[in-house]
């Protein structure tokens, strides 16, 4: 780490925004001299972090971007200019009276005097991010609202549950325009294209949904492959190894399964990765929620000697041609800054969960808390980046706090979906429900002046 800056603080007024490196990473606005999170747990090592840097017990970390304001009415912006082959690291460590910028790569450091704060340089300089990117705000359009299975049912759905609250969209007169069958179809990560046994008829059900006049989405997460998959049995060499060992790269634990990432730079993965979207595309599916997608970002050995941002660009650039350019493409557990310009939409948060609170204690798990925090301080991406999708809307009796849930996603939500049993819900659950599931809107939640 290189220091690029040094600047005088008010240690009583002085706060940092600190971008994490995917969707479910720590980010808030917060006291510059407030202790940075650290991540213990094995697996958040390896999701949360971005590959190769950890983190640092001194230092505020953000990954591509990082905001200091020190109370004087300017706002100081180190971003780097564009996320095509790397993610530069940015620290700030609070000295007292002053802090310390670092950075190891290039980053720019701009001074913002306009009105608005932290939040006001973050929707300017997404502009401009935006721009460099390739974007203009027409390229963003608008998403269906979605009912996805994965609250509800979890791994454990079956294609009758699907075919339930398909019917009971109807009965119950919900403007639902996609319908998501979430993870549990498939028998392993990698497997996509074979059955988990609770499926007879993917593409009958496929069109089933569409007969109703809705499309038809799938979740799929196509960087992961499962240790217990027969795609690592009996393909080992297209996985990421450890240049170091010779082994296969941990992706950390991904449906109860350990998986490894896979190497999108091998010439036959190309193949692989466009026929399982392509036979998906066939089916009559256009809308793909990318999962755990850090996964094709994760440093290692590769077949072409490229970072692992290049090879995650590549990856959905891949898949983009597989699908076609009028599918909808929803990022989740992804590098932000480097999705930017791929992706219609992404998942800003970590999971919602029926419970408020973390169970663990770490921030960067399921919980309301960990996603309400993401949404409201990503809010500024929405609509500059791609549709923010601060996860679905639970309404059901058994969550906690449910109402709070629903004022966020009526406040800070782009992307309006549904995750409960439809025909369970009660007065209030359905009355939400019916009244939050709009179009998404397209227009930046912070303007820029």
């Amino acid at each position: 780490m290189e220091a690029i800056a040094e600047i005088d603080v008010d240690s009583r007024r002085a706060r940092v925004y600190a971008e994490g490196w995917q969707s479910w990473s720590v980010v808030d606005v917060v006291p510059l001299g407030r202790a940075p999170f650290q991540p213990t747990d094995p697996n958040s090592l390896v999701i949360d972090c971005q590959p190769g840097v950890g983190s640092s017990p001194e230092a505020h970390q953000g990954s591509g971007l990082l905001v200091v304001d020190p109370g004087d009415g300017r706002v100081h912006v180190f971003g780097i200019a564009d996320a095509e082959r790397e993610v530069a690291v940015v620290r700030a460590r609070d000295l007292g009276n002053k802090v310390v910028v670092q950075a190891n790569g290039d980053v720019t450091h701009t001074v913002d005097a306009g009105p608005g704060g932290i939040e006001g340089a973050l929707a300017r300089w997404g502009d401009d991010f935006a721009r460099r990117s390739g974007l203009a705000p027409s390229d963003i359009g608008s998403i269906p609202p979605v009912w996805c299975s994965w609250y509800q049912y979890f791994d454990a759905v079956r294609e009758e549950d699907i075919v339930e609250n398909l019917d009971a969209m109807d009965e119950l007169g919900l403007p639902i325009g996609v319908v998501q069958i979430d993870d549990g179809y498939q028998a392993a990560a990698g497997d996509w294209l074979e059955s988990s046994g609770r499926f007879d008829d993917i593409a009958g059900l496929v069109e089933r949904v569409r007969s109703t006049g809705r499309r038809t989405g799938i979740w799929i997460a196509p960087f992961a492959v499962g240790r217990s998959s027969r795609l690592a049995a009996e393909h080992p060499d297209w996985l990421v190894k450890d240049p170091s060992t010779g082994e296969v790269v941990d992706a950390g634990e991904v449906l109860r399964d350990r998986c490894s990432a896979l190497d999108v730079t091998h010439p036959d993965v190309a193949d692989y990765l466009d026929a399982v979207f392509a036979s998906m595309a066939s089916w009559g599916i256009d809308y793909f929620k990318i999962d755990f997608a850090y996964a094709g970002a994760l440093a290692g050995r590769r077949h072409e000697d490229v970072t692992g941002v290049e090879a995650y660009r590549r990856g959905l650039r891949t898949i983009r041609q597989a699908v076609g350019p009028e599918a909808t493409l929803l990022g989740c557990g992804a590098p932000l800054l480097a999705s930017v310009g791929l992706v219609d939409a992404m998942r800003v948060g970590p999971d919602i969960a029926l419970h408020y609170e973390p169970p663990t204690g770490n921030p960067s798990m399921p919980s309301q808390r960990a996603a309400t925090r993401n949404a409201v301080a990503r809010a500024w991406q929405h609509g500059r980046f791609f549709v923010n999708d601060p996860d679905c809307l639970v309404a059901r009796p058994e969550v906690e706090r449910r109402e709070e849930w629903a004022a966020t996603i009526e406040h800070y939500g782009g992307l309006r979906s549904s995750s409960d049993r439809l025909r369970r819900l009660d007065a209030w659950g359905l009355e939400t429900t019916r009244r939050l599931l709009l179009p998404a809107s397209t227009r930046p939640l912070v303007l820029s002046e």
